[in-house]
């Protein structure tokens, strides 16, 4: 080793001094074991809390585009609430076991908003009319989907693909995973920043400053830092209301600021239960169908990338290829049960929530459990679930601009088993990463601007297609760090090496490693059903 100073003598250890690990530690709480009660109960709540800002965005993009009201809004909120319930425990019980939120995908909304905005569906004049056959449409393509997601997971196709996935081209993928949902961060607090910047600042010094500034060891307010700024910021909202500080401001401040200008309070049921096809019978379209497919490709990639975080933040090991297969196959089934009951979009793995763990360092599978108890209930019993809902969604951004960033630097962490100074590596990354943020930014301008993508042929279901993949910022990194991860310099005796390889070998089949029965085997030894592909 040239330079340095060291003596013959001194360790090898001195100069690494921060060795390679294949689980991250400093975690709390792992995913197999979990606080006490009352702490767990906290933290599920806190989850819950979390994941309803993307499920109202999501209900009130769509509700308004298909021509629904409050009503159809509270209504489509409840479904999707019951159906992350359910989607949850499912990947936590049989899926990848993971500590994983299953809530409503920004992926599918391309695709709604296609089936929102045809030509067939100008025949209905009546709002309320229009919104149930675009929500039939919606089901049917959804149901076509959901298919797919089961083939490519329980045959083990997707296992197949992680098996070539390195850690180099893990980075690109769970990076813009958590980075490329910027535009939900600082753009959406700066709607009120009022209310958005205290809630942020006031979240980020009471869980990374306090800890630090109070000595004993059983104080940890920075487990419930989420409740306690949300609470508070909610609070003094709540006295600008009231004090009539936004009475003559413009609609779009008085909607993003005020307390009362949702209507989901008023509008929501005391208590429904959401039923399979309550919106009527499906309709199925053959273009909708394609475009509804691709929207679940990406779902299922950046729920990759959501599941490689949440083992990471979970300290959890690698996942091996088979469990993420299954996982897949179990969104499959979610995405199936999203159809049926009619969330007008399909689930995907909450990068939020994942962010969750990292901030909180409880990684725990039954406090994500415990939050789908809390979905379920603000479901059923509408009234409270629409107070939750209420809360103004500068708020929630707020959140995201912390929760977000540990996603990312989940996927940073992985650069320890790369190889950062050789000339390869570091195209790859800096290419993936730059084109992950550069191509979506494109799509999605092109889309802004004229109404249409870039790509506009005769076939609305291509383009639609085409849209969807390319406005992903964690699809388009993958493609470009996979294909020259695979591609470039593959004769080379160091490549394999350089992309970190050699690391996650032993996690390529379930049996290799014995940690993989501590964290991902299913319960009344269902293992045996899934083998490890």
């Amino acid at each position: 080793m040239a330079g340095g100073g060291g003596g013959v003598g001194q360790k090898v250890d001195d100069f690494q001094p921060h060795s390679v690990k294949d689980h991250l530690p400093g975690v709390d709480f792992c995913v197999g074991s979990s606080p006490i009660w009352p702490e767990s109960i906290l933290l599920g709540f806190q989850h819950c809390l979390v994941m309803i800002g993307r499920t109202v965005l999501i209900s009130t993009i769509l509700v308004a585009l298909m021509g629904g009201g409050n009503v159809e809004k509270a209504e489509m909120i409840q479904t999707l609430l019951f159906l992350a319930s359910i989607n949850t425990l499912l990947q936590t019980w049989f899926g990848t076991r993971l500590p994983v939120v299953m809530g409503a995908s920004y992926a599918y909304l391309i695709p709604a908003f296609s089936v929102g905005l045809s030509r067939r569906l100008n025949i209905y004049v009546d709002p309320h009319q229009r919104f149930k056959q675009s929500m039939r449409a919606t089901q049917g393509a959804l149901i076509v989907a959901s298919f797919f997601q089961m083939i490519i997971g329980f045959l083990g196709l997707w296992g197949i693909f992680a098996r070539f996935l390195s850690p180099l081209a893990a980075v690109p993928l769970v990076t813009l995973t958590g980075l490329g949902l910027f535009i939900f961060g600082f753009p959406l607090l700066a709607d009120c920043v009022e209310i958005g910047l205290p809630a942020s600042v006031i979240l980020i010094f009471l869980s990374q400053y306090l800890p630090s500034m109070v000595s004993s060891k059983r104080a940890r307010f920075d487990r419930f830092a989420v409740l306690v700024s949300v609470g508070i910021v909610w609070a003094f909202a709540e006295v600008l209301t009231a004090a009539g500080v936004y009475n003559k401001r413009s609609p779009r401040t008085q909607l993003s600021c005020r307390t009362d200008r949702s209507g989901l309070i008023s509008a929501a049921p005391w208590v429904r239960v959401p039923y399979p096809f309550q919106w009527g019978r499906p309709s199925f379209n053959v273009g909708d169908a394609f475009a509804m497919v691709a929207a679940s490709l990406v779902a299922v990639i950046e729920s990759t990338g959501t599941f490689i975080a949440a083992s990471r933040l979970g300290s959890a090991t690698p996942l091996p290829p088979s469990v993420l297969s299954r996982g897949v196959g179990w969104m499959g089934i979610g995405t199936l049960l999203d159809a049926l009951f009619g969330t007008g979009v399909g689930s995907t793995a909450s990068t939020e929530n994942a962010g969750l763990l990292g901030l909180t360092r409880v990684g725990s599978r039954k406090v994500i459990q415990l939050s789908a108890g809390f979905m379920l209930f603000f479901s059923i019993f509408g009234k409270f679930g629409a107070v939750l809902a209420s809360i103004p969604f500068p708020i929630m951004a707020a959140l995201y601009c912390v929760l977000f960033p540990y996603v990312a630097a989940a996927g940073l962490s992985f650069l320890q088993f790369c190889n950062l100074n050789s000339f390869r590596s570091t195209f790859i990354l800096g290419f993936s990463l730059f084109m992950g943020l550069s191509v979506p930014q494109y799509f999605n301008e092109y889309l802004l601007l004229s109404g249409r993508g870039p790509v506009h042929t005769g076939s609305t279901s291509f383009n639609n297609i085409v849209q969807v993949i390319f406005s992903s910022p964690a699809t388009v990194a993958l493609i470009v760090a996979f294909f020259l991860d695979c591609t470039l310099s593959r004769g080379h005796s160091s490549t394999r090496r350089d992309s970190g390889r050699h690391w996650w070998e032993k996690f390529r089949y379930y049996n290799q490693d014995t940690r993989s029965e501590e964290f991902y085997a299913l319960p009344m030894n269902l293992n045996r059903f899934f083998p490890s592909f």
